[in-house]
């Protein structure tokens, strides 16, 4: 079973950095000139199970994890609210983006050096992004990947993340195929309510 909390880390996503690596301007940076982004994404739990799917972005405020077809998953950010529907039980749950760890994936506006931090990495083209909300240690701990390669915005390409939540369940998404500031058509982030008919958006 896929539940919330293996996302709820996805909180802030920034920080410092040693000398001659990435800095907070070149992560910060990054997150503000992707104004889209789509990709494929593979998902695995702590006891190893693996999913996969594809994540559409498209700031401000919107995102779509798409399960694979037999994952009766769906988590959707419209703008305001992000959503996890199960369709196996005809649950949902939604909450405030400003009040999730997505918001600032979503809204990189805010000042991201008060909740992160750049951490040690095992190669110099690595940057690893250490971040959580001290004001909601709920939320757990988030840990995101960057490479730096020339032709991506701003000089980094986010790999995946790392996210641990308050019960220490651990989850990795690796990114494939990340194509930024491609056309995202808005329709991409309605979702079908399983308690009534008809789709809601």
């Amino acid at each position: 079973m896929i539940r919330f909390s293996y996302f709820a880390p996805v909180v802030a996503m920034v920080a410092t950095a040693p000398a001659g690596a990435a800095t907070l301007a070149d992560v910060q940076g990054h997150l503000r000139a992707v104004t889209s982004m789509t990709a494929d994404f593979t998902q695995t739990d702590r006891a190893g199970k693996t999913v996969t799917g594809t994540i559409s972005l498209k700031r401000p405020g919107k995102v779509r994890f798409q399960y694979e077809k037999n994952v009766p998953i769906l988590i959707v950010g419209d703008g305001k609210a992000l959503t996890f529907i199960d369709y196996s039980v005809r649950q949902v749950q939604r909450w405030p983006i400003g009040n999730t760890p997505l918001g600032v994936l979503l809204d990189p506006s805010k000042d991201m050096a008060r909740f992160a931090k750049i951490v040690p990495s095992s190669s110099p083209r690595l940057v690893l992004v250490e971040a959580r909300d001290p004001r909601h240690p709920e939320y757990g701990v988030i840990t995101m990947a960057f490479t730096q390669k020339a032709d991506a915005p701003s000089g980094l390409m986010l790999e995946g993340w790392t996210a641990l939540d308050s019960q220490n369940n651990r989850t990795t998404i690796r990114l494939t195929n990340q194509r930024f500031n491609v056309p995202v058509d808005d329709k991409a982030f309605s979702w079908r309510d399983p308690r009534q008919k008809g789709p809601r958006g």
